[in-house]
């Protein structure tokens, strides 16, 4: 009897353990397959059949569609390059130019992957619309308050996502020479 009471207990604590891991896994994140740049990570295969089970599960749970591999590439970044997480009380400026892309996108996003909701219903930047400089590069400032040029409101959230969504791109899983690319960098600046 004590040995059959230690074994359900044992299952018990491996049935607890092994879904509560599962779990923390599918609303953390994983980073299997994970490719990072400065501060922004995609998951390239997350558009293949080589989908790892854990990121196909997650992808199932929230119902996000992931990026083929023939179309392009989503970095995601929660952190600027220092850090630390992306307040959206503070002043953040994305700055910089993309890798090439045929077209790119860039979108504010809560911690729940919902747009923020603003009175000018602005969500992101295109490649076509972006006001830039000169020499190409760009700034967005991303704020609670408005600001001139490109202006993201955050609606004074507490923390959000940034998504770059490259299309037609050579960067991703077939080269390995992305890590070199160019990519936007993300400063905080003034916070409450």
């Amino acid at each position: 009897m004590r040995f059959l009471a230690g074994l359900l207990f044992a299952f018990a604590v491996a049935a607890i353990v092994g879904l509560g891991a599962t779990l923390f896994t599918l609303t953390r994140g994983t980073a299997f397959g994970a490719f990072t740049i400065g501060a922004w990570t995609a998951w390239p295969r997350n558009g293949t059949v080589d989908i790892d089970p854990y990121a196909r599960a997650a992808v199932a749970r929230n119902g996000s569609l992931p990026i083929g591999s023939g179309d392009g590439i989503a970095f995601f970044a929660g952190k600027d390059d220092n850090g630390n997480a992306l307040d959206g009380r503070c002043d953040v400026t994305i700055s910089g130019k993309t890798p090439q892309a045929r077209f790119w996108t860039v979108t504010l996003y809560d911690t729940d992957g919902r747009l923020i909701a603003n009175a000018l219903n602005r969500y992101g930047f295109t490649s076509q619309e972006v006001v830039r400089k000169t020499d190409g590069s760009f700034d967005i400032s991303i704020a609670p308050r408005a600001r001139s040029g490109n202006w993201l409101p955050t609606g004074g959230v507490e923390r959000y996502t940034l998504a770059l969504r490259l299309y037609d791109t050579p960067v991703g899983v077939a080269t390995r020479t992305g890590r070199e690319t160019p990519m936007p960098s993300i400063t905080t600046g003034t916070c409450p």
